[in-house]
């Protein structure tokens, strides 16, 4: 349990129930979860369009100077309302807290005008891609789909690298290198 402070128009009545906005929730959220714990939950609201980054940026602005507006103001820059999982979040994130330039996220790849594929995380000017390969994969034809777009883009030059959950969590300094490589060789 947290007990805070909150301003005028920090909380609202919902359905007869007093909550913090979303803005506030949000900056308690980055007070008191890891950095990129909280940019996960971040991007789910600005996902659901609950929240803009701006709407953090403006919220942090105004506490300048509060303990904890900088916590607040580095998960909006991190946030993104293109991640479509808490692990292409979590990885993301990871990702460019280990100083890899971050990626595009959910990116089209065309070829001639024509569509090839959507990647989860892209670097367009290299023509590099990452794949986050979950446990949904595995069923139904999901695998064989991906394998066939997988096909697609080594046919259009592009990288494309694939990280599990388990490698997230067991390897990620060498997937990270892997990247960076795959960077720098494209550069």
């Amino acid at each position: 349990m947290h007990a805070a402070d909150l301003l005028d128009g920090d909380v609202r009545d919902l359905d007869g129930v007093r909550v913090t906005t979303p803005v506030r929730t949000c900056w308690d959220l980055a007070q008191w979860l890891d950095l990129v714990e909280a940019v996960v939950v971040i991007d789910l609201l600005i996902r659901r369009r609950l929240v803009t980054a701006a709407d953090l940026e403006a919220y942090a602005t105004r506490r300048g100077g509060h303990r904890g507006w900088r916590r607040l103001l580095r998960a909006a820059t991190l946030a993104d309302p293109g991640a479509e999982s808490p692990q292409e979040s979590r990885l993301r994130v990871r990702l460019v807290l280990a100083g890899v330039p971050a990626p595009v996220t959910q990116y089209v790849i065309e070829r001639g005008g024509r569509f090839l594929a959507r990647v989860d995380l892209a670097w367009p000017e290299q023509k590099v891609a990452v794949e986050y390969d979950g446990l949904w994969h595995a069923a139904d034809d999901q695998l064989h789909r991906d394998r066939q777009r997988l096909n697609r883009l080594l046919g259009a030059d592009w990288i494309v690298l694939h990280v599990t959950a388990k490698r997230l969590r067991e390897d990620f300094e060498g997937f990270a290198a892997e990247l960076r490589a795959a960077l720098r060789r494209r550069s």
